[in-house]
């Protein structure tokens, strides 16, 4: 910067629709306030707009004339940050903006200080790169999480915000300072803290002494945001990790497939690990006598149902696709290819996850007739009711605003594990709806409910319980959480999903809404790329891995009619 000479920053606007950066002059008094990410105000073609700084001090073009600022507004993510927003644009086929907003403080930030502390490259921190820690439910997470501290500052990523308070109150018991995040954004971006964490959005914190990542239950869907661009904060992290060259930590009780792909995974001993995991009752439904195998409270559900346990019941309807069962001999009905549950559709049997068809014929023992198996969350309650001589909570996402419940038996679906705070035993009175749903991760998704009921019940030591009802007692799934080893379905998992062409063995996107048609017409089609559909208004856009994907998708035209590119999908 030449003393005296103007001073010239580059903009991007906060304005939709709007992708290119202009360049502004700096006012005599803003001169020595201004930092790339600082959130500023400009005069846009007649209107006054918000913006960031993306560069200071940059040469404008040749016989333009040049605004001033309108004014600054306040302090944002800091370089580094901007940068990782540009990536995360083209990685999640989104824009800047909308990942600069996230990184901003929720509030304005006056003018910060330079860094305080003693930056991370002074502080020897190892060359871990990416490890993949395998924790019990009830193993030691809060001690792996402050044990991986190196210096300078640690960035910890939460699924939740409950689990993030609880971090941060193990780091601070450790004589740490922590930021929580988002409310003491300030703190954290001025290096006054030796930990930042909080929960998905700190991904994008601002900290200027990164000394090692941690995303605690990477495999939690928590950490995927469901609006576009569908960034994940553990694909963050690591990217961050990368960038600084620093240690980055994933925990997870069952690691997921992407994770394991990252770096090489810690398990736990097989001794500590089976400790960490409640006690598995397993409930063969086909080994009942078919008249009592028309309920779903088994006798042995009756029978703990009578006890002076508090018990949460899961029947997770929500977004599962209907079951059906042979007429004759009652087995599920399920894909030859893919082993998902499938649906009778006008001319047979179809499968939502792969799309294969078939005669409707019961595979087991060759009978044309089908049974629709849906029960409901509210007439088990009353089927309860009446097995326990007892009044039973219902609790679902809808009863949420009401918070917790004193009763000692609640049915519910998956939500129910999130608003119950303590319990002795939890039972999934139908797995096999979790187990054989037409979803490509319904297998990884099976497993992190286990967890989460795991979690709640705590381990075998203290009584925790799982009682798993299912027709399906050999399923990987049901065999993980009976010998407490979530390794078991790592090899067959991946083989299957690289079979099928789902991730992570291939790099998908999802492209739906009224604009899904024209876009997809304008995406180039390099050597490896195909597009698949529509299916519902929906194509799915398939490539090798993430960087043909995200190239074509960044070079297919948007048109003015709403489109929705939600990469990696979790649910399809």
């Amino acid at each position: 910067m030449t003393p005296g000479a103007p001073l010239v920053v580059r903009v991007l606007p906060d304005v939709r629709g709007i992708d290119k950066t202009f360049d502004y002059l700096v006012p005599d008094k803003l001169r020595d306030q201004v930092r790339v990410g600082d959130q500023v105000r400009i005069d846009l073609h007649g209107r006054r707009v918000g913006a960031w700084i993306v560069a200071v001090d940059v040469e404008p073009p040749a016989g333009v004339g040049l605004k001033p600022l309108a004014r600054w507004s306040s302090a944002g993510p800091p370089p580094d940050v901007v940068d990782a927003a540009r990536w995360a644009a083209w990685r999640w086929a989104g824009t800047p903006q909308h990942l600069l907003a996230t990184a901003s403080p929720p509030t304005s930030v006056p003018p910060l200080p330079a860094a305080s502390g003693v930056p991370a490259s002074a502080r020897p921190v190892g060359d871990d790169g990416v490890v993949v820690a395998r924790i019990a439910p009830a193993g030691p997470l809060l001690d792996e999480v402050v044990a991986w501290h190196r210096g300078g500052q640690t960035l910890v990523v939460a699924p939740s915000i409950a689990l993030a308070r609880r971090l941060a109150v193990a780091h601070e018991r450790a004589g740490l300072r922590v930021a929580r995040y988002p409310r003491q954004w300030a703190i954290a971006a001025a290096g006054r803290c030796d930990v930042v964490v909080g929960a998905r959005v700190t991904a994008w914190a601002p900290v200027p002494h990164l000394a090692a990542v941690v995303v605690v239950d990477e495999h939690d869907e928590a950490h995927h945001e469901e609006r576009t661009p569908t960034w994940h904060a553990r694909d963050v992290a690591v990217e961050r990790a990368r960038r600084a060259g620093v240690p980055c930590l994933l925990t997870s009780p069952c690691p997921s497939l992407e994770a394991l792909g990252l770096g090489p995974e810690r398990s736990p001993s097989r001794q500590d690990e089976r400790a960490g995991w409640p006690i598995v009752d397993v409930v063969d439904r086909g080994e009942e006598d078919p008249r009592t195998r028309r309920s779903l409270v088994s006798d042995a559900l009756a029978r703990v149902l009578r006890s002076d346990r508090r018990i949460v019941c899961v029947l997770n309807t929500k977004g599962v696709a209907r079951l059906l069962s042979c007429a004759t001999c009652r087995t599920i009905a399920r894909c030859e290819r893919c082993e998902a549950a499938v649906a009778q559709g006008d001319d047979g049997l179809e499968c939502a996850r792969c799309g294969q068809r078939r005669p409707v014929v019961c595979t087991s023992c060759g009978a044309s007739r089908m049974k629709a198996l849906r029960p409901g969350v509210s007439r088990l309650r009353t089927e309860l009711e009446a097995a326990t001589g007892h009044a039973v909570a219902e609790l679902t996402a809808a009863t949420a605003h009401q918070g917790p419940t004193d009763a000692r038996v609640v049915i519910g679906t998956e939500a129910a594990l999130h608003q119950v705070r303590e319990a002795d035993l939890v039972a999934f009175l139908d797995l096999d709806a979790e187990l054989l749903a037409p979803r490509y991760r319904a297998h990884e998704q099976a497993m992190g409910l286990l967890v989460r009921a795991a979690r709640l019940v705590g381990d075998r030591a203290g009584g925790g319980r799982l009682l798993l009802q299912t027709e399906l007692p050999q399923h990987p799934v049901v065999q993980a959480a009976l010998l407490a080893d979530p390794a078991r379905l790592v090899h067959d998992e991946r083989v299957r999903r690289a079979e099928l062409g789902f991730p992570p063995a291939v790099a998908m996107a999802a492209v739906s809404g009224a604009g899904a048609e024209a876009f997809v017409a304008t995406l180039p089609r390099p050597a490896g790329l195909e597009v698949l559909g529509p299916a519902d208004g929906r194509w799915l856009v398939r490539a090798p891995d993430h960087g043909v994907l995200c190239d074509a998708l960044d070079a297919a035209v948007r048109p003015s009619a709403r489109v929705r590119v939600e990469v990696d999908p979790l649910r399809i």
